[in-house]
C-alpha cells in the first residue's frame, strides 16, 4: 500500500492558527463558541461570498490554502465529513416555510442546505470532476473522510487527495443540543472546561483541510498511518481495543509519544477518556483541544491539524498539555475521540 503524506494543512476554530506559536488563547464565556472571521475575500470572489453560509465559506478557505501550501492546483479526489452539514441554510429554509405559512419559497436556501454542499462548492470552485464524496457519520464523520482516502491511493490513478472535516453552528438548531444535555446549561469558562463537574459540554463551530498525497512534498508534515472506527464499546473494553489496534500498525503502546484525547468535560463520557490516562497511557504526554476550540461531529480534523503541527515542528504548545510530562521528538501520535459514548474514533500519525 502506498505511503500517505500530509502535505498542507489548515484550520479555521475558536481560536487562532498562531495559538501553536505562543499567541494567547482566546477566553469565552459562552457555551457556544463561533469560529473566529477569516480574511475571506483574499481567495474568495466577494459576490460567491454572499450567497455562501458560515460552513461553506470555511470549508472553501481552508481548501485553497492547504492547495496553495502543497503546490496542487487540481486534486484527485475531493471528501469531506461533516456532521451537520450547513445548518444555517437549513435554519433559513425552515424560517421562511414558516414566515411564508408553508406557501411558495425560493429553494436556494434548501439546496444549498444540503450535506454535501461544501464539497460541491469546493469542487466548482477549482472545476475538479474527480471523486468527491461527503460523509456524515456523526462524530466519526472525518474519521470516515480518512478511511476513503486510505482506499481511494489504492487506485494507480489517485495521487493527490483533499480532505476536511467542517461543522458549524446555528442559533436555534445549537439551541435544541441544550434540551438532551449536550451543552452546559451553566455558562462555562472554555479555558475551565475540564474543572467542571456538569453535564454536557460547549458546543463550536470548526473547519481543517489537508492535501494528502503519495507523494512527499518539499515540507510534509507527517505520514498518515492508519484510522479506524468503532461504533460502540464499554469502558472496559478501551485498552484491548486500543492495543489490537496498535498492533495492527506493529506499534506498542510503549511506542506511542502522545496520545490526544477528545476530552469535553461531560462527566458521563469523560470516564472514557479516564481510562486510558490512568491505564495504558499514563506514563504518556497527554494532549487536549476541547477546551480551546469546543465540541462538534467534525472537530476530530481540527485535532489531525494539532498532530500534523507537533510532529513537523516538534513543539507541543503548554496550553494543550493535560499532565504535566514532556515530549521532546515525538514521533507517533495517536488521537482518540468519541462523543456522547458511541462512534470512537482512532487516528495513527508518525512523523518523517
Amino acid at each position: 500500500m502506498s505511503r500517505i503524506y500530509i502535505n498542507g494543512i489548515s484550520s479555521i476554530s475558536s481560536q487562532s492558527e498562531n495559538i501553536f506559536k505562543g499567541e494567547e488563547p482566546q477566553v469565552y464565556n459562552e457555551n457556544i463558541l463561533p469560529a473566529l472571521d477569516q480574511d475571506y475575500k483574499s481567495v474568495i470572489k466577494p459576490m460567491m461570498l454572499r450567497r455562501m453560509s458560515k460552513a461553506v465559506k470555511m470549508g472553501l478557505f481552508c481548501s485553497k490554502k492547504v492547495l496553495q501550501e502543497a503546490g496542487i492546483e487540481m486534486p484527485d479526489v475531493i471528501l469531506v465529513g461533516t456532521g451537520q452539514g450547513c445548518m444555517q441554510d437549513t435554519e433559513k429554509f425552515m424560517t421562511s416555510m414558516l414566515d411564508s405559512e408553508e406557501g411558495l419559497l425560493s429553494p436556494t436556501s434548501f439546496i444549498q442546505s444540503t450535506h454535501n454542499t461544501v464539497g460541491g462548492q469546493i469542487a466548482l470552485d477549482l472545476n475538479c470532476k474527480g471523486h468527491n464524496m461527503t460523509f456524515t457519520q456523526n462524530s466519526v464523520s472525518f474519521e470516515s473522510a480518512l478511511i476513503d482516502a486510505l482506499l481511494q491511493v489504492k487506485e494507480e490513478d489517485v495521487q493527490n487527495i483533499l480532505v476536511g472535516g467542517v461543522d458549524e453552528t446555528s442559533p436555534e438548531f445549537t439551541g435544541f443540543q441544550k434540551l438532551d444535555g449536550q451543552i452546559k446549561s451553566e455558562d462555562i469558562r472554555n479555558t475551565d472546561l475540564f474543572k467542571s463537574e456538569s453535564l454536557g459540554t460547549i458546543i463550536s463551530e470548526t473547519a481543517a483541510f489537508f492535501s494528502l498525497g503519495t507523494e512527499r512534498s518539499s515540507a510534509p508534515y507527517a505520514e498518515l498511518k492508519d484510522v479506524e472506527i468503532i461504533n460502540s464499546m464499554e469502558v472496559s473494553e478501551m485498552e484491548a481495543y486500543v492495543t489490537k489496534f496498535l498492533q495492527k500498525n506493529d506499534l506498542s503502546v510503549s511506542e506511542i509519544d502522545v496520545i490526544m484525547l477528545g476530552k469535553n468535560g461531560d462527566i458521563r463520557f469523560d470516564n472514557y477518556y479516564e481510562e486510558l490516562q490512568k491505564g495504558i497511557f499514563s506514563g504518556k504526554l497527554q494532549v487536549g483541544f476541547k477546551h480551546l476550540v469546543g465540541e462538534n461531529n467534525a472537530v476530530s480534523s481540527y485535532a489531525f491539524w494539532l498532530a500534523s503541527k507537533i510532529l513537523k515542528e516538534k513543539n507541543i504548545p503548554e496550553i494543550f498539555k493535560l499532565n504535566t510530562l514532556n515530549c521532546d521528538n515525538p514521533r507517533n501520535i495517536l488521537i482518540y475521540n468519541q462523543y456522547l459514548g458511541k462512534n470512537h474514533g482512532l487516528i495513527l500519525l508518525q512523523s518523517l
